[in-house]
């Protein structure tokens, strides 16, 4: 969704005001955990749903 909206993960982070790393972690899928408030957030900036960003994956 990044690359769609031309995005870069630095824009990202001050757009939605989170941490360079903490924005990376979430990125690559290693966060065990996301709050609401920074989905909703990361979905306005990038002006998209959850589900355009969100995948479950079983372990």
């Amino acid at each position: 969704m990044m690359a769609k909206r031309k995005i870069s993960l630095n824009e990202l982070s001050e757009k939605v005001d989170i941490t360079l790393s903490n924005l990376s972690i979430l990125k690559t899928g290693k966060a065990k955990a996301v709050r609401f408030t920074t989905l909703e957030a990361i979905c306005k900036a990038l002006d998209c749903q959850p589900g355009d960003i969100l995948e479950f994956v079983e372990d």
